[in-house]
């Protein structure tokens, strides 16, 4: 098999549909399906099998770790947005990778192929900043043990991604980053919701009870996730997460479960200014209509794209939520979960532009 370094592939609506149709986008939700479904009623704290190439994987992740806690914050008092020492990380990740793709058991021909996904897991170095399409990169880098794979592997990317987050104070990526289900991450609310499907006691509105959500944190990715929001902003989810706080008036984990499968699919996987820093190799093609010419640079590898103007994909800067509090910021929001709620809706806002 011949490997190529990954690049960007869709620019246009038209490029975006064809990936709607294609084999790459089919495997991805494919595979987020599988993962979904092998941790529905799983701890954190279970006990569950972990091949060597898992424990590799970890091992990775610590060395990732370690890289970021070597590399201090620079001084920065004067701006509120990403502090330039994540370039630093992100170059030395750059320069490690070849030698920890070598611990990993994938072929030596495909580490760099396979590289370039983990390097674009942490962030974008031009602008420092982080959003679902990063968390996609990770999520292309994975293979393996399927309940290893989000209950060990999944949620240590998440817990260095805080690292990293609240060290370089990375911002959201898009404009409309602060209206998602926080300003950074998806997936950890998709794969939560299914840790919870079933559950005999604990229901979506138990998010408001600060007891519980420290008492099931250390068990559930879903309320750690709310715990670490909590810890961060002080007022009430309903002024800056109202998608979590409509979302916690759905009456079961199964109906959060599928409407997060719906909206990554539609909000993720369906929008452009996620899509259009997607990148595509051989070990995930995409073989549609090809652009013809490269708008422009500066957003990482492969080709780039045209601004259009105001709330564009780069969008206009959000300061990192441990620096500033949030923009008041608002758009339209599709129903996934089927008007299965105990009340109304209370926001109409959702993300629609974040990348």
């Amino acid at each position: 098999m011949s490997f190529q370094i990954p690049a960007k592939a869709i620019l246009t609506p038209t490029q975006l549909e064809y990936f709607q149709t294609c084999p790459t986008h089919n495997e991805i939700l494919a595979y987020i399906g599988v993962l979904n479904d092998a941790v529905v009623g799983v701890k954190l704290s279970a006990d569950c099998s972990q091949s060597d190439g898992v424990t590799a994987v970890l091992r990775v992740l610590d060395e990732v770790e370690a890289t970021a806690r070597a590399i201090p914050p620079v001084e920065n008092a004067a701006s509120r947005f990403g502090n330039p020492a994540f370039r630093t990380f992100y170059d030395r990740i750059s320069e490690l990778s070849p030698s920890l793709h070598a611990t990993l058991p994938i072929p030596a021909g495909a580490r760099e192929e396979v590289g370039t996904y983990l390097i674009e897991a942490w962030g974008n170095r031009t602008r420092i900043d982080y959003g679902s399409g990063m968390e996609l990169n990770f999520l292309c880098w994975l293979g393996g043990d399927h309940t290893a794979i989000v209950v060990r592997v999944f949620w240590r990317y998440i817990q260095i991604m805080r690292i990293l987050q609240s060290t370089y104070w990375l911002e959201p990526a898009g404009s409309h980053g602060v209206w998602g289900l926080d300003d950074y991450h998806f997936l950890p609310f998709l794969f939560g919701a299914a840790q919870l499907r079933g559950h005999k006691f604990i229901r979506p509105k138990a998010i408001h009870d600060g007891e519980v959500v420290e008492e099931y944190a250390k068990e559930y990715i879903y309320f750690a996730c709310i715990q670490f929001i909590n810890s961060i902003k002080t007022a009430s989810l309903r002024w800056h997460s109202p998608m979590l706080d409509d979302i916690s008036a759905v009456k079961t984990w199964d109906k959060v479960n599928s409407g997060m499968v719906k909206m990554y699919t539609a909000e993720v996987l369906g929008k452009l200014p996620v899509m259009q820093h997607f990148l595509f190799g051989s070990l995930l093609p995409y073989g549609g209509p090809v652009a013809t010419e490269d708008p422009g640079a500066g957003h990482g590898r492969g080709l780039g794209h045209k601004h259009e103007g105001w709330g564009d994909c780069c969008g206009i800067p959000v300061p990192s939520a441990f620096a500033a509090a949030d923009s008041e910021r608002k758009g339209g929001r599709a129903d996934y979960w089927g008007g299965d709620k105990e009340g109304p809706l209370r926001l109409n806002v959702l993300w629609n532009n974040s990348c």
